[in-house]
């Protein structure tokens, strides 16, 4: 049989792919991550796993901790969260910066926790081995840190907390690491398929409202560019050094884009609504002092309490207003103090027409009164759903 050039381009190219196969394969090896895992692997931490148990454990024990100091544990409320540090621009950029970490370790109840932590050990299970437990730990901070920074630059007033960010960069890595030769072909297709339903899916859903996708896609960014940067690294993982050298790089480089990205976030007059909205509510408790008239308050009582007390209260109100127009604002304070504008001028409506049926000793005006009211209810309602 003729053997000629071209036999040989294709024994030569053959031997190649069966040497590339092997490389991978041994990669794959050296990083076992398809051997059978129990869990019973993760209830203790261990070499293997240990970063993937440490942080699982570190997450439930909060948790538990936020539950027994009294926080929901379906619907835990704004403030609760707040006090054990979830991220919020405001309160973040107004000196309390660790909120940017801390908010990484809390979860919105029990349901948010379990499919997180379900999440972390699925890509734990895998990436881990690879990767190596200190590495692992290290990128899921810079991740987390990385998805708080876009949270809170991209929501002026979404209280943020929970392991999403640092979780979906670990999955941006294992999406990098797939575009190398560390993983074989044979398993790429099935990992890919399944990481990138995850990806896709949760990033879909959080279009709906009610999750922070800022903080998922900045997480996944910041675990992607640090996929990238370790691959070299990786294939030749008998370089220590070379491993250090790339983890310290994308670590800074993550470092720095969270940095570049906090410094041009504006934090506005937040403090100086913060402060006005404190003085309205001062103003208001004592302007509704008309209400909390005795049973046997004289109609002159009545007349003296709308006249001196309440109206001059309800105008402070309106003047605070006024100055809230011209503060910094996201939207939403502003759309907010539109309501309450229109919420003041009905209470001074309300006044003024309680004071000429007083005075008139009339009933002429009460359905007047009423539908104002009944506005006003509307209008709270509103405030409340903001």
């Amino acid at each position: 049989m003729a053997y000629g050039e071209e036999d040989e381009r294709e024994v030569l190219k053959s031997s190649m792919d069966i040497n590339k196969d092997e490389q991978e394969e041994s990669n794959w090896r050296e990083n076992p991550p398809e051997e059978e895992i129990d869990i019973k692997d993760f209830l203790i931490p261990n070499k293997r796993f240990f970063a993937t148990s440490s942080l699982v454990w570190i997450n439930t024990i909060i948790f538990v901790l936020m539950v027994v100091s009294g926080v929901h544990i379906m619907e835990p409320s704004v403030e609760s969260l707040l006090n054990w540090g979830a991220n919020f621009r405001p309160v973040t950029l107004d000196g309390e910066i660790w909120r940017i970490l801390t908010s990484c370790f809390l979860h919105i109840g029990i349901l948010h926790l379990v499919m997180n932590m379900y999440a972390l050990l699925y890509i734990g299970a895998i990436l881990e081995p690879i990767v190596g437990s200190l590495r692992f730990l290290i990128i899921y901070i810079l991740a987390g840190i990385g998805g708080s920074v876009a949270s809170i630059w991209w929501n002026e007033l979404t209280v943020s907390a929970g392991a999403s960010g640092a979780i979906f960069g670990m999955y941006g890595v294992f999406m990098a690491l797939l575009l190398s030769n560390i993983i074989p072909k044979a398993q790429k297709n099935s990992l890919m398929a399944s990481i990138g339903v995850f990806v896709i899916y949760n990033l879909i859903n959080g279009v709906k409202g009610g999750i922070d996708n800022a903080a998922h896609i900045g997480g996944l960014l910041a675990g992607f560019i640090i996929g990238l940067i370790l691959i070299p690294a990786l294939n030749k993982k008998e370089d220590s050094t070379l491993l250090k050298k790339s983890l310290l790089g994308s670590s800074l480089l993550v470092l720095a884009l969270s940095f570049w990205m906090y410094s041009t976030i504006q934090v506005g007059d937040i403090a100086k609504y913060d402060e006005a909205i404190s003085q309205f509510i001062r103003l208001e408790e004592e302007a509704l002092s008309v209400y909390r008239l005795p049973a046997s308050a004289t109609n002159e009582m009545y007349l003296t309490e709308i006249e001196k007390v309440g109206l001059p209260k309800w105008k402070e109100c309106l003047e605070i207003s006024a100055n809230i127009e011209k503060m910094n604002l996201p939207d939403a304070l502003k759309a907010r103090n539109e309501i309450l504008k229109k919420y003041v001028l009905l209470r001074i409506e309300v006044y003024e027409l309680m004071y000429r049926a007083i005075d008139e000793d009339s009933e002429a005006y009460t359905d007047q009164i009423e539908r104002k009211n009944q506005e006003m209810d509307v209008l709270l309602k509103e405030i409340e759903a903001l």
